[in-house]
Parts: structure tokens; C-alpha cells; sequence
């Protein structure tokens, strides 16, 4: 009798509906919650005006529904989608947007509803807008302003005052990259703090994991300072000679120093962006030719994959990639990125892109198979690109699972991904704040871009 009620309150509610642009009803799927690892098996799914406005069980006995639109799930599964928490949206010189806008379709093609742009310009400040108010179709989009570095940042006030500009200018977040000195940080988390505004990103060498730790990094990129950190007091590195990341010195951590800089992150709510193919693909010992011939490739420029050729070809002619230097550093990173997530540090899926062979989407294809490679469960996984981002935003009320009253961002696949995470490369639809992405709109918009770069 109940769920009678409830079905035919639905059916009145949606033909009531109509004031609405569109009402969207999604039959006969099983849907994976992110509220647990329940699944809730033959369900139906009412979207309207961009949220989910009931989540409906089915039977043989349920009434016949209808809405504007119905999308016949026969029996696929629905996950709320995944995040890149470390993007680097296109900028252009010429003033075109094409490659922001075909980065935005490459996410959504492969289930990727959320970015956080880490290297900001000017110029994202409008995709957000366009993107955020419907105008323009793509993920969420959160930017970060133009990096603090080196040559941006040359004093303590200075760097305040970019904070403060950063904050007028509307990003959502401040990027540190390496280069800046230990009294600027304090400036710059100073500042932040007083505004209201995170930060976070690279660990630079004259800071350390524990000074960026205690300053108040929301987010470490990539575990940057983590094995620094580990290493001995006494060592001086010569960056000359230590290789990408310092990689070449990871013989000499002791990791018996690793449980407290653990606390110090748990302590202080840090999260953690790992990037794990960034550094299998770009720092990795695999030749940079057999990454060229990658299938995804096809939905970039030729001229920018001949350029992360050439950066990583650069490496490799000087011994900084043999396989004796790379493969130890590659798995003291996954042990380090299992140590802290089982001891409870958040996660966010991330995985740099569009940078040396990782194209926007794809990348995440890859990140979620080293994650799982490391030893990570796949409901754990789901999580660093659902509920964690949704948290680390402040929007856990808001997306990141599939509940009544939450937003109409969620992803069709053919199995169950708590089960089989290859089943997320192929999405069967893509709802994007209330609007339904077929499978062939999604491939139609993957054709187009790949004719646009089509190698002459």
C-alpha cells in the first residue's frame, strides 16, 4: 500500500511536472548510492529541474510511468560519476576556446562530472560561468588562480596581495608551486585563511611536508614532500642531480619516520591528490613512443603529443628514466599512497590532465586502474571521485551520491563498477545537471573532436 502511494504521487508529480524545461524519468536500473556500498536493485530515477526528485522502487505491479523523456535503463547501473581533481584547462593564445570546450566533452565521455582546474588563468573565470550557469555543457567546474612560484612570487606582502587579488577575481581555490620561499607561505596562508580560501598543490623544497602541513594545505598534489620528508635530517639534495621529484633518492627514505608525518596529515584534514598515472606515464620508464601510439591520443593536437614526446624523450637520453632508477620509486609510491589511505587520509581521484600523455577522461581510466593495482578497493576508489571531492568542496548535500533532493549528475554503465571498474570506460549515458547525454551524443561529440585533430 505504501509503495503504491508512493507510485502514484510519482505519476501525478509528473504530470504536473511540465512547468519544468524538462522531466526526465530513468527506468529499470540498479543504482550503486555512494551511501554505502548498497546497491538498490530495479529502480527508477526522476530528474526534474536538474535534481533528483525521487528515486522510485519497480515492480511488475508499479503503474506504467511517464515524463518528457524517458530513458529505459534495462538493467544497467547508475553511479554518481567521477571527478579529476587535478585538470589544467586549456588556454589559448588566440583567444579560442575549442580545447577547453572539447576538454569539457572528453570528461563527460568518460563519466568525469567534477574538475578542479589547478593551473588558473583569467579565462576560466568565464568557461565556470558559462559552464556552471547551462550555457556552455561540461562537468562542475571549480578553478584554481595563476600559480604561486618562483618568478610569480617575490615577497611576503606581494604574495598577500595576490592572494587578496586571486580572491576578488573570483577562483575557488589558490595553486603553490615550487619555488616559494617558507616566509612567503606563511603569508599566503595567512592570508587565505583571513579570506576564506584554499590552498594547496606542489610542497616547495624550502617549505617542506611539515611546514605545508601545518600552514594549512587543503590539498597535497601528487604526495609532493612526502618522501623528502622522509629522508634523512642531515641530507642536502642537489635537485641537479636527484631527477623528477627527487626520484633518484628514494633508496635513502626510512620509513619508520612515516606513522608520524601520517598523524601530521590526519591532524590537520589534509587531502591528498595522488596522480598516480602522471608518474606512471610521464615519469615512468615505458618509452615515450609507445605512449604516442595510445589510442586516446587521437583527441589532441599532433603538435601537443609531439611536445610530451619530446619532454619525456628529454629524460630519457639522460638515464633519469631507466627502469634501475624509476621502478623503485614507483612502487615506494604506492605503498606511500596505500599507507595513507588505510590510515584514513582522504583521497581524491585526480590524475593531471591534459599533461604528458594523459588525455582529459581517459587519464582517469588509467588513475582508477592503479589505484586498484595499489591494493585499493573498488567502493573506495568510487569514493576519491564522489563523496570525497562532494567533501572537500563543502557540497556533500549537495552531489557526490544518488539521493533523493541531491543533483541530477550521474552515470550510466553496463555492469556493476563495484564489481568491475573497466565497465566506467564505456558510459551508456550521462545525466549532467538534469540533462540526458546519450551514448550517442557522447560518441558523436568524441567523432567530432577526433576529426578536428585528424593527423594530415
Amino acid at each position: 500500500m505504501k509503495l503504491q502511494k508512493l507510485v502514484f504521487s510519482l505519476v501525478a508529480w509528473l504530470f504536473a511536472g511540465a512547468v519544468f524545461a524538462q522531466d526526465i524519468l530513468v527506468l529499470n536500473v540498479n543504482i550503486v548510492t555512494m551511501d554505502g556500498e548498497e546497491v538498490l536493485e530495479n529502480h527508477a530515477i526522476y530528474v526534474s529541474d536538474g535534481y533528483i526528485k525521487d528515486i522510485i522502487p519497480q515492480s511488475p505491479q508499479t503503474p506504467r510511468m511517464t515524463a518528457d523523456l524517458v530513458v529505459d535503463g534495462r538493467g544497467a547501473y547508475i553511479y554518481p560519476g567521477l571527478a579529476e581533481f587535478h585538470a589544467h584547462l586549456p588556454v589559448s593564445n588566440d583567444g579560442s576556446t575549442q580545447l577547453q570546450e572539447e576538454s569539457l566533452w572528453l570528461y563527460l565521455a568518460n563519466g568525469v562530472l567534477r574538475i578542479r582546474s589547478m593551473l588558473g588563468h583569467p579565462t576560466h573565470v568565464a568557461l565556470r560561468s558559462k559552464v556552471n550557469s547551462g550555457e556552455l555543457m561540461g562537468p562542475r567546474v571549480f578553478i584554481s588562480g595563476p600559480s604561486f612560484n618562483a618568478n610569480s612570487v617575490t615577497s611576503p606582502d606581494q604574495a598577500a596581495q595576490m592572494v587578496r587579488e586571486q580572491k576578488a577575481a573570483g577562483y575557488d581555490h589558490l595553486k603553490i608551486h615550487p619555488g616559494v620561499e617558507l616566509d612567503e607561505m606563511w603569508a599566503i596562508s595567512k592570508t587565505a585563511k583571513e579570506l576564506g580560501i584554499p590552498f594547496g598543490g606542489h610542497v616547495p623544497l624550502a617549505v617542506g611536508i611539515d611546514n605545508a602541513l601545518a600552514s594549512g594545505f587543503k590539498s597535497v598534489e601528487h604526495m609532493d614532500g612526502y618522501m623528502e620528508g622522509l629522508l634523512p635530517d642531515d641530507l642536502e639534495i642537489d635537485i641537479t642531480t636527484s631527477g623528477p621529484f627527487n626520484l633518484k633518492l628514494v633508496g635513502q627514505v626510512q620509513m619508520e619516520k612515516l606513522p608520524a608525518l601520517i598523524q601530521e596529515t590526519l591532524d590537520q584534514g589534509t587531502y591528498i591528490a595522488p596522480t598516480l598515472t602522471l608518474f606512471d606515464r610521464y615519469f615512468g620508464y615505458i618509452p615515450a613512443d609507445e605512449f604516442r601510439k595510445a589510442p586516446e591520443m587521437k583527441y589532441l593536437p599532433g603538435p601537443l603529443i609531439q611536445q610530451w614526446v619530446n619532454t619525456k624523450k628529454q629524460l630519457e637520453r639522460a638515464g633519469m628514466l631507466d627502469e634501475v632508477n624509476v621502478a623503485p620509486y614507483l612502487a615506494f609510491r604506492r605503498k606511500l599512497f596505500m599507507e595513507l589511505h588505510q590510515a584514513g587520509v582522504p583521497m581524491i581521484l585526480a590524475s593531471d590532465s591534459p599533461q604528458v600523455f594523459n588525455v582529459p577522461g581517459f587519464s582517469i581510466q588509467h588513475e582508477l586502474a592503479l589505484m586498484s593495482e595499489a591494493g585499493m578497493s573498488n567502493y573506495e576508489i568510487l569514493k576519491t571521485g564522489s563523496v570525497v571531492p562532494a567533501q572537500y568542496m563543502g557540497r556533500e548535500n549537495e552531489w557526490g551520491k544518488i539521493k533523493k533532493g541531491m543533483a541530477a549528475d550521474f552515470v550510466m554503465v553496463d555492469k556493476n563498477p563495484l564489481e568491475d571498474l573497466k565497465t566506467l570506460q564505456n558510459p551508456k549515458g550521462v545525466m549532467m545537471a538534469g540533462e540526458w547525454l546519450s551514448q550517442e551524443k557522447l560518441q558523436a561529440e568524441l567523432d567530432r573532436i577526433e576529426n578536428n585533430h585528424i593527423r594530415k
